[in-house]
């Protein structure tokens, strides 16, 4: 069985960092949110991935490569305007041919890995089956209403949801999704839903089996939810000692179990408390890392403290006073205090930046 991961979305809600990163690129603890798909793809064995981009020029390419170095063999499909859901699937057709195959948006993480679901839905009798979790707002989300252990109807968005279990962004079908899409006119988005095609094959007489996700899930759309990612993969980091090495922890530095310290980085005169995680060649000095942030590769951080956090590649963060929390700094940022008097902000901002001081 192949699969297939959806990337070709222009991020427009993760502005500013989408403006220079696709959103699949953004680190969740220092991992590229499309790399969490991957891992569950790889784990119940489809190591056959397509994924749908928006250009075969785009920087997920440049990324991933073909995939070797991730353990699976990847293939780009292109996307060039998206127009739903339903659409970016109909595009795999030739990648997926008449096999059964899942589907994955590449802007969830998923705590529960699927496998069981993912090894048997070839040979099982469901045509086409979802992977749903239970919100506190469905009517945000696409509902699936069960009945007898079936998927009896789906509704995308409803003002009068008929459950809470929302359909997240993991999906298994067969070829008749592909007749199903055919027959089905874009909403009043002027989008193919897949909802509407899943609908299709039910009013059909299909059976939809529902699969209830364990744990937690994630649509890491928004900066916020990017944040809670974080603080949750790194939730689940195992136990492991304080590192302790010499020319890694200089000076009067406390560093607690469960932090992950990457090569040839440095933690002088300074607190860690995990879990957090530091990326390789970073410099934190004189400053406190607090539980749940994520520092990227050559990272420098002094004078400062920061937690609950993403700071990705090449940033530098000097001499701020207070306590940095909940952020987001894309690549090659840099944060400092004002050395002159008066002590004035300044602000370079992308479009769609926010700022709160």
């Amino acid at each position: 069985m192949k699969a297939v991961i959806l990337a070709a979305g222009q991020g427009t809600r993760l502005r500013p960092v989408t403006l220079t990163m696709p959103k699949p690129l953004v680190p969740v603890a220092n991992k590229p949110l499309i790399a969490y798909a991957i891992d569950v793809l790889k784990n119940a064995g489809l190591t056959e991935i397509g994924i749908v981009v928006n250009e075969l020029e785009s920087p997920i390419v440049t990324a991933l490569g073909d995939g070797a170095e991730l353990g699976v063999h990847l293939d780009y499909i292109v996307q060039r305007e998206q127009l739903g859901l339903a659409h970016a699937v109909s595009v795999c057709r030739d990648f997926v041919g008449d096999e059964p195959f899942c589907m994955l948006l590449g802007d969830n993480i998923f705590q529960d890995k699927m496998e069981q679901l993912l090894r048997e839905f070839p040979t099982s009798s469901a045509e086409l089956a979802i992977a749903l979790i239970e919100v506190s707002d469905p009517s945000r989300f696409g509902i699936a209403e069960i009945e007898d252990g079936r998927i009896k109807r789906v509704v995308e968005k409803p003002k009068d949801p008929p459950s809470n279990l929302a359909i997240s962004g993991a999906y298994l079908f067969r070829k008749s999704i592909f007749d199903a899409i055919a027959n089905i006119k874009p909403s009043w988005r002027n989008e193919l839903e897949i909802t509407d095609a899943i609908q299709h094959i039910i009013s059909a007489g299909h059976e939809v089996h529902p699969y209830q996700l364990r744990g937690w899930w994630i649509d890491a759309g928004k900066p916020d939810a990017i944040i809670n990612a974080n603080q949750l993969v790194l939730s689940d980091l195992p136990y492991i000692p304080a590192p302790n090495g010499k020319d890694n922890i200089v000076g009067g530095s406390e560093v607690s179990p469960r932090v992950l310290l990457g090569e040839g980085s440095q933690i002088i005169d300074s607190v860690v408390r995990g879990p957090a995680i530091i990326g390789k060649n970073a410099t934190i000095r004189n400053s406190y890392i607090g539980p749940y942030t994520a520092i990227g590769d050559n990272v420098v951080l002094e004078n400062s403290e920061i937690e609950a956090s993403i700071v990705m590649k090449n940033c530098s963060i000097r001499d701020i006073p207070g306590r940095i929390d909940s952020s987001l700094i894309a690549d090659n940022s840099q944060v400092a205090s004002a050395s002159h008097v008066p002590a004035a902000r300044r602000f370079i901002l992308a479009e769609n930046s926010y700022v709160q001081i």
